[in-house]
């Protein structure tokens, strides 16, 4: 089935939001990063002017600058009307009221658009869609990400996320995932299975993040090789 871009709400989160999600350490950000369904975040055109190196991967990277922001255009209202009217599903701590949340995404988002068509050339934003191999070999990176994408959408289902963290793991040497909730914004119903899946043969752990914004939402999974050669 083709990916149409009407299907997409873009939310894109910050360099800021992501350090707090995956408590990034100082080693970490001078690391070699992949992130997958980065979607519209700001993480890899923040990072990349402090020259850090970041890959992210999406679908959405198949369409055009103009065709984004057209997108973000149309749907913001909507997501920031159901979330005024959701605002007890949320916790104000890190971010303090709907306002401050919109001005956080809006300008995460300004600055992805404004950087999407060099990240592009520079090959930092590549189309890829989970769970379809990528290019790249074999623990090619140190560290994968993947914010607000996998686990939550558990709809997908039980394989896809096996596939999707299997080739994650392929070309990571750690990989973390949050949050572990689903869209209903309690614990997933995959996450055991996951966990009992990918337990035997890497070290997995649920730890805390520095990040809480939906109620409950602050953990990570962590999943890393026992041993690299």
């Amino acid at each position: 089935m083709a990916f149409e871009l009407k299907s997409v709400v873009p939310w894109g989160r910050s360099l800021e939001e992501y350090i707090k999600i995956f408590k990034l350490t100082d080693s970490d950000l001078n690391s070699s990063i992949i992130s997958f369904g980065d979607g519209p975040a700001s993480f890899n055109s923040e990072m990349t002017k402090f020259d850090k190196k970041v890959v992210s991967l999406d679908p959405i990277y198949q369409f055009t600058k103009a065709q984004l922001k057209q997108r973000i255009d149309e749907t913001k209202e909507t997501v920031i009307k159901q979330t005024r009217a959701n605002q007890e599903n949320f916790v104000w701590k890190n971010i303090k009221n709907v306002d401050e949340l919109e001005q956080i995404r809006m300008s995460a988002m300004a600055n992805f658009i404004d950087d999407f068509e060099i990240g592009k050339e520079q090959q930092r934003y590549i189309y890829h869609q989970l769970p379809t191999p990528t290019k790249y070999e074999a623990l090619e990176f140190d560290l994968g990400l993947s914010s607000h994408f996998l686990i939550l959408y558990s709809q997908l289902g039980l394989d896809f996320h096996i596939q999707s963290i299997s080739e994650m793991l392929r070309i990571c040497k750690e990989i973390r995932i949050f949050p572990i909730l689903n869209l209903n914004a309690v614990k997933s119903e995959i996450l055991e299975d996951i966990i009992n899946h990918f337990n035997s043969d890497f070290i997995v752990t649920l730890e805390s993040s520095d990040y809480e914004f939906q109620k409950n939402g602050n953990e990570t999974l962590v999943i890393k090789q026992k041993k690299i050669n």
